[in-house]
């Protein structure tokens, strides 16, 4: 059995201050100047904005790959200048990067344990889909739908972390009053850090998602009063929308796939999670750049603490040791969407269609034994009669 040790990792981990600070000029300064563009390109011709918008989209795309690096304080040597530089990123794409990178953490600890962690689609067993309603199952598997990718990827980035805030501060207003209709003498201090909220699980949550919201907000009015509020918001829309699709399909496809590894806690194992529980996804060149090298994302789980620039030199460096991981290519991403639910019974994931056919499969074999037995029933009664 492979281990997590037979690995050529520690070379790799060096985090290399100036090209992190190469790859964010040439990622964020070409994203402003791409705006500027569209607003100039738009009086001239509204047929010239799509191909400028569909840069938009790459190099956003590309800020939320960088951004990701900087969650695993991997970019930057220094972790206060991951977190600076990770909040701009998260601003660009309109999330606050803090408590999103502390989830992708936890992602990273249970990976390919199906108990704990299933993916930011909120799938189900087997077991549960069975208990749902026909309409409950078909809703199931309508809300995940490849098409889907578009309306929850911009409810994702423009619209969640808006109400994640809009409801942590409700549910605090209700808990300071509370606090002084019971205890008016109660230090404010003493309120702010006994308020326990669903929404963000520290201070320095709530601190990122409110500074984020004020500077995206703060961004969108300033940009919409500077371009055109029609024209601000009809791009951005359209460009955030793609782009978070874009990089939600990445995410899932790296984990969801025929064969992935996809255990019960019992027995799980962090390195197995790591090598068949996540793709190698090949990309062509231009896009391995626009999504710093996400696709090695064996390597990547092996060790976050390796940069995306030095993630395609540590996969050749232990291509021997991944010959067996799964491999895939742009053509086989619709296939991956097939699998959806998680067969707690086989340790793997299946599609909605393989489990209706195997159930229905089992019920025409009982029915079909059933049968069987009271045939031989039958025949025996008419024997003892005759």
């Amino acid at each position: 059995m492979i281990k997590k040790s037979d690995f050529v990792l520690a070379p790799y981990m060096k985090s290399n201050d100036l090209r992190a600070a190469y790859q964010v000029l040439n990622t964020v300064v070409p994203y402003i100047l791409l705006w500027f563009l569209a607003a100039r390109a738009a009086e001239f011709s509204l047929f010239l904005l799509p191909p400028i918008m569909v840069l938009i989209v790459l190099f956003s795309l590309r800020c939320f790959s960088l951004m990701h690096d900087c969650g695993h304080y991997s970019l930057f040597r220094s972790k206060r200048v991951n977190r600076v530089v990770g909040f701009i990123l998260g601003v660009i794409n309109a999330i606050p990067q803090y408590p999103w990178s502390r989830g992708h953490a936890y992602h990273h600890k249970t990976n390919g344990d199906w108990e704990k962690y299933r993916g930011p689609s909120a799938l189900i067993s087997t077991e549960q889909f069975a208990k749902l309603s026909p309409s409950g199952q078909n809703r199931y598997e309508l809300l995940r739908h490849p098409l889907m990718l578009f309306p929850g990827g911009f409810f994702y980035l423009a619209i969640k972390p808006r109400l994640v805030l809009i409801a942590g501060l409700y549910g605090f207003i209700g808990h300071l009053l509370t606090c002084i209709q019971e205890n008016p003498s109660m230090d404010i201090k003493e309120i702010i850090y006994s308020y326990k909220s669903r929404n963000w699980y520290t201070a320095g949550e709530f601190v990122d998602i409110l500074f984020n919201n004020i500077c995206v907000v703060g961004i969108w009015i300033y940009l919409g009063y500077l371009l055109g509020f029609g024209f601000f918001f009809g791009v951005y829309s359209i460009t955030l929308t793609f782009s978070a699709a874009i990089f939600i399909c990445i995410f899932f496809v790296q984990h969801n796939f025929d064969g992935s590894y996809a255990h019960k806690t019992e027995g799980w194992d962090y390195t197995l999670g790591a090598l068949e529980g996540s793709s190698y996804l090949e990309l062509p060149t231009v896009l391995k750049w626009f999504g710093a090298n996400i696709g090695y994302h064996n390597i990547h789980h092996l060790s976050e603490r390796i940069p995306n620039y030095n993630l395609e030199a540590c996969h050749n460096e232990n291509g021997h040791l991944l010959t067996h991981v799964k491999k895939l290519k742009i053509a086989d991403i619709p296939d991956c969407f097939q699998f959806i639910l998680w067969d707690a019974s086989t340790d793997s994931l299946v599609s909605i269609a393989s489990f209706r056919q195997s159930t229905v499969g089992g019920v025409n074999f009982s029915l079909e034994r059933e049968a069987a037995l009271i045939l031989g029933e039958t025949k025996i009664s008419t024997r003892s009669t005759s």
